[in-house]
């Protein structure tokens, strides 16, 4: 089957912080308008500020028991991340890392991220998010997901966008996500034809 005939590949845009008063939605929103722009992905909005997500992990990991019973708060969280064939996390520094509440919704979740890419688009003060993301890197690369190299970095987010939420200077934050939209098309497309063709870990 060529690409041309195959559904598009299902692309979750997540905002990872919950804090009170979050730019997160902002950013996620500019990234959904040059995910539509692409035209190569279907596009679901996840924004974790919408369920809840407990802290206190199960006594049996996912990685042990994928199929376990989630939380009433959280069960349609997993559901719409097992749909996924992508994923673009959205997060800003905290202290030097990323969201508790991310790294949360992250372990709650084991083979939801196997065998798919995953890209990033950061946002803070000075960093832009680079340290969030290089932690991330590590964290997916445990669960067997592919992070893709290109990113999107937002430093001094504050003085980039305007009270409307629209980019002051748009093009070089628009082409980064056009190259990054570029790698998570390309690996969607061989890592779901794969997982088609074979569950992720089984044997020839």
């Amino acid at each position: 089957m060529s690409r041309e005939t195959q559904p598009k590949l299902k692309l979750a845009v997540v905002t990872g912080s919950v804090r009170e008063g979050r730019f997160g939605p902002v950013v996620a929103s500019w990234f959904r308008e040059q995910a539509l722009r692409h035209n190569e992905f279907e596009i679901d909005t996840i924004d974790l500020a919408d369920y809840d997500i407990p802290l206190e992990l199960p006594s049996v990991p996912p990685a042990l028991q994928p199929d376990m019973t989630r939380p009433d708060g959280m069960a349609e969280l997993t559901r719409r991340l097992a749909d996924a064939d992508a994923y673009v996390i959205v997060t800003p520094d905290y202290n030097r890392s990323f969201p508790a509440a991310l790294k949360a919704a992250i372990d709650w979740h084991y083979t939801e991220w196997q065998a798919k890419p995953i890209a990033f688009v950061g946002y803070s003060g000075a960093s832009g998010g680079l340290l969030a993301i290089e932690q991330l890197r590590q964290v997916f690369n445990e669960l067997h997901a592919h992070t893709v190299r290109e990113y999107v970095s937002f430093p001094r987010y504050y003085l980039l966008f305007g009270q409307d939420g629209a980019l002051l200077e748009p093009a070089e934050h628009e082409a980064s996500a056009k190259a990054m939209l570029d790698q998570l098309l390309w690996w969607g497309t061989v890592l779901r034809d794969g997982r088609n063709a074979l569950p992720f870990g089984a044997a020839r």
